[in-house]
């Protein structure tokens, strides 16, 4: 059967769009079709058996704090151990005793390590003394300068002082008195540090 002189015309325009529109969607990224990856898998819409939401990050841990990958196993270091609720209320009186000692120095803008180590020690606290290997020796109180941060081009450690005071085994005080404010809290001690908040970064 002959071609018809206006097929050839027809056929080649539509070549010619057919190669137009795929040069036009090159270094597109599309996302997968949610149900195609559904009928692939088995699963139907009505599947509830998974938690996580469509386009959801499959590495996403329950619970994470930022959503990231490996957040509460990077973070680990930084979870308060539990406290028996007669710890607890310990150390709750204990930070109702320190609270307004460091108000008073805030007030007073008195927050260098040693006029804020007197004043508690006033309290009848004890220093906590520790070896080398981490062995506790005795007392209950730690003062310590401010932990450094990272500013500009360096590290730089802010004005000012943390405490922490060991209630019992599982429940401690912590705190801290620096220019722009101060804090006092109860809670269950961190894994690697104690009574004393770990810094950032770790």
């Amino acid at each position: 059967m002959p071609t018809s002189l206006f097929a050839r015309p027809v056929t080649s325009l539509a070549l010619a769009a057919a190669l137009v529109a795929s040069l036009g969607a090159c270094g597109e990224v599309h996302a997968p079709d949610a149900r195609a990856g559904a009928a692939s898998t088995g699963s139907t819409p009505s599947d509830t058996s998974s938690s996580s939401a469509p386009g959801a990050s499959p590495y996403v841990e329950p619970g994470a704090g930022d959503g990231a990958p490996h957040y509460n196993e990077n973070n680990a270091y930084r979870r308060e151990g539990d406290m028996t609720a007669a710890h607890a209320k310990d150390a709750q009186r204990e930070a109702d005793r320190l609270r307004p000692v460091l108000e008073r120095l805030w007030e007073r803008r008195k927050w260098d390590p040693e006029t804020v180590r007197t004043a508690l020690l006033r309290l009848g606290y004890e220093e906590e003394r520790v070896t080398q290997d981490g062995k506790r020796l005795g007392g209950t109180l730690t003062v310590t300068a401010m932990s450094p941060r990272w500013k500009d081009d360096g590290y730089v450690t802010p004005e000012g002082t943390r405490v922490a005071l060991r209630v019992h085994d599982d429940a401690c005080v912590s705190g801290f008195v620096q220019k722009p404010d101060f804090e006092v809290r109860a809670h269950g001690p961190y894994p690697e540090t104690g009574c004393l908040e770990p810094p950032y970064g770790h």
